[in-house]
């Protein structure tokens, strides 16, 4: 498993400490969008525009999903990779 960095903006900070409770939600729909990028760098072997020996896949946009949770409706932008599928769980 390769090691991921979160980045989180001053603005995105401000809102977290705002009080309303509308900061956690912000903070980890941003989070969780970085690590489904660092998943799609993995699996295809190349970081966002990079060019690679290793690449075994490339970047075809995203998907919007919500995701429900308590602390608020998440929006996520999944990635989707050419010559790919995510794996099963269901095989072995």
């Amino acid at each position: 498993m390769t090691e991921t960095n979160v980045t989180v903006d001053q603005g995105l900070m401000r809102e977290l400490f705002s009080g309303d409770g509308g900061g956690v939600a912000k903070l980890m729909e941003s989070m969780l969008n970085q690590v489904l990028s660092a998943q799609a760098d993995e699996a295809a072997g190349a970081g966002r525009y990079e060019r690679s020996e290793g690449r075994t896949s490339y970047r075809s946009g995203t998907r919007v999903r919500t995701l429900h949770t308590r602390v608020g409706t998440l929006t996520l932008q999944v990635p989707q990779l050419r010559d790919w599928t995510y794996p099963s769980f269901t095989d072995g």
